[in-house]
């Protein structure tokens, strides 16, 4: 998010998990594998043809590579004390705004390789929303539910950062 309303504070700023890069990279590997090993089993294909073949392979996964990257770094999860915000795209933005007062519910879900490697899935529910909003392989997904609801809390009028529970009511208010 490039700017902040007035008086607007960031809590968390983070873009997908890296896995997402490492599984996008999948198809390029196992191609520059395959080049590779057909290169040198190939040995009666003209050397000039391979090592064409194999640039051409090197500089396609390299391209998937820098596509991949792009399409990551455009993708951010914020979350302030007023809102969460989505953005997505590289040519043209998507952004998706969820005010934080307006926040019902935030799920979580993780697999079992997700809890292992710290990324999973949050669902935001807000009221007057058609259906939860996704926010898929994000870092740390139970640190950005549980300050959802601490902002949530804050906006509300309820509890505040130092105590999440409300100060006790003295049993005799009057002093007496």
């Amino acid at each position: 998010m490039s700017k902040l309303l007035p008086g607007e504070n960031l809590v968390l700023k983070d873009h997908p998990h890296w896995i997402t890069l490492v599984k996008s990279l999948v198809v390029p590997v196992v191609l520059l594998v395959v080049v590779l090993v057909s290169d040198f089993t190939l040995v009666g294909l003209d050397a000039r043809l391979r090592t064409f073949l194999t640039l051409g392979v090197v500089a396609l996964a390299l391209l998937w590579l820098i596509v991949v990257w792009i399409r990551w770094r455009s993708i951010t999860y914020t979350l302030t004390d007023q809102r969460i915000t989505i953005q997505a795209g590289v040519f043209s933005r998507q952004e998706k705004i969820i005010p934080i007062d307006r926040v019902q519910d935030c799920t979580t879900r993780q697999s079992l390789l997700g809890r292992m490697m710290g990324y999973g899935r949050v669902e935001v529910d807000a009221a007057g929303a058609q259906g939860a909003e996704v926010l898929d392989h994000l870092p740390r997904p139970g640190e950005f539910r549980d300050q959802v609801f601490v902002q949530s809390e804050r906006r509300r009028g309820g509890a505040t950062a130092a105590s999440p529970f409300p100060a006790p009511v003295p049993a005799n208010p009057s002093g007496v």
